[in-house]
């Protein structure tokens, strides 16, 4: 960082910026803070503003009704679902968000005192109420605002930094490092560059900063350093190089973006975004960023929770099944791939006789002789699943995403199936996609695997909660049908 951030940045290339992804102004929506993985600095931001006028109208409340009517709960409500998601400000300078926060109010408490006084909803509210929450209300916003960028740096530094590394060193790559290097709002660790030409002529350009070796390396330092960002920023008419490079990178679970801007097949919730005012374009990311990693994460503890509660006396009958019918224990735990790519360890009701984790795991087959009696029930009716809601609420798992393999068949057919480990870029599930599709139990084969992650990159590509909901309900009406579970 001391390398990048030591140097001046290079003039803004202007001729290789696409029209339409210029200023974000123009559209009238700010950078997103951090793209490639959720942050606290992101989710501040979507909530502050309407918190805030949220608490507003409470405090009001209170100090004229002595505790909380009905009225200023519908006003707080209304505030909140106007307002959410605020717009991004940290970006801006402090004067033109202040501008902006003003702006938007205005336009704010015209809509809202319209409506009141064409519904007569303002005859509930004293008339010295409305006049002060007309004030108090931007006013908390500014301060408010004001306190979060003062803190935005701290809250970065306590969370830790993300890696990330640059393909191509030119123009757009420099000044997208530079950019990063001067933002105090950003938690990107930028540790250099990746080009085919020699340092010399890098240097004899203008560029100072590290490199850290040649394209063809990418792949393999990106998996020994663990990066978790990568944006390329090479020149379209170098397309099949890109694509070869894209191959490669296949086999990390790194987050990639163009920059400034590709059309590329075989897209994964791809996006424009910007990195400090740089436009870059996602290729492969997460669909829960933002919003929709609050709303997945709030579903999946309310969801599981209310499950839990409900089948809390399946979970004991079972669990006193199993250490009755057969000796050992009666929760299996086997380790697996989770977000990232990272290990976790899953919870399942015992089913066999044995309780294999190592280096080489045969899948359960038709008439398996390890599945004990009751496992077999188990297996197929997938009750054998239920202590996975365990794993949802401390946060390894999701109620839906791409089922979670052995580590062992992992090592396995990540070398046999492109694009296999995309799959982790969402925390795996108790069910998915492919299992509603008919791809649930043993895939004793090649193509049947690949049809199952096929299906998994398709979920990543068209998830909703809406699709989360669909599936949750297709499950229950197809384990008990299902001829392919053993």
């Amino acid at each position: 960082m001391t390398a990048i951030a030591s140097s001046t940045c290079p003039p803004t290339p202007t001729a290789a910026t696409p029209p339409h992804l210029g200023s974000t102004s123009r559209f009238g929506r700010a950078a997103s803070l951090h793209i490639g993985r959720d942050n606290l600095i992101n989710v501040i931001e979507v909530v502050l503003d309407p918190l805030v006028l949220t608490l507003s109208v409470w405090v009001i409340g209170f100090i004229e009704e002595g505790e909380l009517t009905l009225p200023y709960l519908i006003l707080s409500l209304m505030a909140f679902s106007l307002t959410f998601p605020a717009r991004p400000r940290l970006q801006e300078s402090f004067a033109r968000s202040v501008l902006s926060i003003l702006t938007n109010w205005l336009f704010l408490a015209a809509l809202i005192v319209f409506f009141g006084y064409a519904t007569k909803g303002l005859s509930l509210y004293p008339p010295h109420a409305i006049l002060t929450w007309l004030w108090a209300a931007p006013l908390g916003l500014i301060v408010a605002n004001a306190l979060f960028r003062l803190s935005a740096p701290l809250l970065l530094r306590a969370q830790g930094s993300k890696r990330a590394v640059i393909i191509g060193m030119n123009e757009q790559g420099a000044q997208l490092a530079c950019r990063l290097a001067e933002s105090p709002y950003t938690d990107l660790q930028m540790l250099g560059f990746f080009d085919d030409r020699n340092i010399e002529r890098l240097h004899a350009i203008g560029h100072n900063r590290p490199l850290l070796g040649r394209i063809s390396e990418v792949a393999e330092y990106v998996k020994q350093a663990q990066i978790h960002l990568i944006y390329i920023s090479l020149p379209m008419a170098t397309q099949p190089r890109i694509m070869r490079l894209l191959d490669e990178l296949r086999d990390t679970t790194a987050s990639i973006y163009f920059v400034p801007d590709i059309f590329v097949t075989d897209i994964i919730q791809s996006r424009t975004e910007t990195v400090c005012d740089m436009p870059v374009v996602s290729v492969c990311e997460t669909p829960f960023t933002g919003t929709n990693g609050l709303t997945k994460r709030l579903s999946d503890i309310v969801l599981s929770l209310l499950i839990l509660l409900l089948i809390s006396p399946i979970l004991l009958g079972i669990a006193c099944g199993v250490k009755l019918t057969s000796p050992g224990p009666i929760i299996f735990k086997q380790r697996r791939y989770g977000l990232d790519g990272q290990e976790i360890v899953v919870y399942k009701f015992r089913s066999m006789t044995v309780c294999e984790d190592g280096a080489q795991i045969a899948q359960a087959r038709q008439g398996d002789q390890r599945i004990t009696r009751l496992g077999r029930i188990l297996r197929k009716t997938s009750l054998d699943e239920l202590p996975q809601f365990i794993n949802v609420l401390q946060g390894r798992m999701s109620i839906v995403g791409p089922r979670p393999h052995a580590v062992a068949h992992n090592e396995q057919y990540r070398k046999l199936i492109n694009g296999y480990m995309v799959r982790h870029k969402v925390k795996p599930g108790i069910t998915g996609w492919a299992q509603v599709n008919g791809l649930r139990g043993e895939t004793d084969t090649l193509d049947k695997m690949k049809a199952r992650i096929d299906c998994d990159l398709d979920y990543l590509r068209h998830w909703s909660l809406g699709l989360d909901l669909y599936i949750i309900v297709k499950t229950v009406t197809v384990v008990f049908k299902d001829q392919y579970a053993y």
